[in-house]
């Protein structure tokens, strides 16, 4: 009767103490669901892109949203990783440059919206005007197509060359150069570091904000407001309408955002909503 007694206490002990653990754990999978959170996941470049997001941030988690900013410093892998899933969404591109990634790497990515210009500059450590630009004078471009085409027309439009007609055109179709400048092709993110080695570089708005060479005030050539490159919001095609996409671009396009871009870059970041 003893070792009956006493197996049955320990089964019963050992039932209360399985009771328990599962109680526990089915109270901490409530707990911790109840404080997930919806996660997007964007790419983006530091500036201004990175510093807009944040401001976005605030505004998506009154949506119940967590927005997460993975910050990256080249035109490609944002959108490879957007492509193979990594991010939920990028922003950092223009429309142009987008359709020729997608036609070129055989990706199909899309955008939602656009967000803001960033207006190309030409900028010189060695002289104060476009004018004085010399004969030979070496000018660095960005080396990918579309921005290599948008800083041929900058050039064009600062009167130093002529180029063909054209979307996608490069050094090769450049028609007059009465200066004979030359033409010297460098990855984007370089374009700022050459400066003291170069006559001149045309760079990209967000480039030259890292390396504190405002548009406005320091480019010696800018481009003309009016230009189509505005910067969007990309995704993958089949996610355009998820509710958590049309959150995140309503969110950048809202009240809040235009005033802080306004404010912020004060013209040179200009908002296209």
């Amino acid at each position: 009767m003893k070792k009956k007694k006493i197996i049955s206490l320990i089964l019963s002990s050992l039932v209360v103490l399985s009771l328990a653990g599962c109680g526990a754990k089915s109270g901490d999978a409530s707990s911790s669901t109840s404080k997930d959170k919806k996660v997007i996941k964007v790419g983006a470049t530091p500036v201004p892109h990175a510093e807009i997001l944040k401001q976005v941030k605030p505004i998506l988690q009154k949506e119940g949203y967590d927005l997460q900013i993975v910050e990256f410093t080249d035109y490609v892998t944002p959108n490879t990783s957007l492509n193979e899933g990594q991010l939920d969404a990028n922003f950092y591109q223009h429309i142009p440059y987008l359709e020729q990634f997608n036609k070129e790497k055989h990706t199909e990515l899309s955008y939602t919206t656009k967000v803001h210009l960033e207006p190309m500059g030409v900028y010189s450590n060695k002289v104060k005007k476009i004018a004085d630009i010399k004969d030979g004078a070496e000018i660095a471009i960005p080396n990918d197509p579309t921005n290599g085409s948008r800083a041929l027309k900058v050039l064009q439009n600062a009167g130093l060359i002529k180029v063909k007609d054209g979307e996608l055109i490069s050094k090769a179709d450049i028609t007059e150069n009465k200066k004979n400048i030359k033409i010297k092709e460098l990855d984007a993110p370089q374009l700022p570091r050459v400066l003291g080695d170069v006559d001149a570089a045309v760079i990209n708005a967000n480039y030259a904000l890292q390396a504190n060479l405002n548009p406005t005030k320091d480019a010696i050539a800018i481009e003309p407001k009016d230009s189509p490159y505005a910067n969007v919001l990309a995704v993958r095609t089949k996610d355009k309408d998820k509710d958590s996409i049309k959150a995140l671009s309503k969110a950048l396009n809202s009240p809040e955002i235009k005033k802080f871009i306004e404010e912020k870059y004060k013209g040179s970041i200009i908002p296209s909503f």
